[in-house]
């Protein structure tokens, strides 16, 4: 059971609400209430702008590559746990007890997670990423799609040992994405979903 106190903390980093601690430094605001409702450094972008969006996007990352750089090795629990750490940390970015288990969609975090395990990977998606984005200027579009392929690049360019384990926690992770997205689908269909570059001010 030494394996539970990792994934307890794993959990606990990734769950900390980052853009929902910028919305109440910023301005006293709940990101909840907001824009797109999401606690995400997009809808941080679109509330508080870029001075806010790009420190909470890092800290995102930092608590998917954190579990896996520096609990797996302390763990020393060996074989896939750096990718069950990293997932667990992805988790509870996106149900985080600290914000009644509704957090971020869970990109940034496993951007982190696989850039730690995975980045070849990781520098082949941006790039599609990049491209949907371009193409369509939906955020959450080229980031499911961006998650659907990401198994790919995983399996093509992952060397073992690390590469079954990082494969599988691709895959589980872009049907977490998905799902998270599931609310974004639907203004999809709909043709009222917002655009990246739509911007949002609230008065100060």
């Amino acid at each position: 059971m030494r394996w539970l106190p990792w994934l307890a903390g794993a959990y606990l980093l990734g769950a900390f609400p980052t853009s929902f601690v910028a919305g109440r430094l910023g301005r006293g605001i709940d990101l909840r209430e907001h824009g797109s409702k999401n606690l995400g450094a997009t809808n941080v972008f679109r509330i508080l702008g870029w001075k806010y969006a790009i420190p909470v996007a890092l800290i995102d990352v930092a608590k998917g590559a954190v579990p896996v750089v520096l609990f797996g090795p302390w763990a020393a629990l060996g074989g896939g746990w750096a990718a069950a750490l990293g997932a667990v940390a992805v988790l509870g970015h996106v149900f985080s007890p600290f914000v009644g288990f509704k957090g971020g969609k869970g990109v940034a975090t496993a951007a982190g997670m696989f850039l730690a395990l995975a980045p070849i990977a990781v520098a082949i998606a941006l790039p599609v990423w990049g491209l949907c984005l371009w193409l369509t200027g939906f955020v959450s579009l080229s980031s499911m799609v961006a998650a659907v392929t990401f198994p790919v690049w995983v399996r093509l360019t992952t060397p073992p040992p690390a590469a079954m384990p990082a494969f599988y926690a691709s895959l589980a992770l872009a049907a977490l994405i998905v799902f998270s997205h599931r609310a974004n689908i639907r203004r999809l269909l709909a043709g009222t979903e917002s655009r990246f570059r739509t911007r949002k001010e609230i008065p100060a």
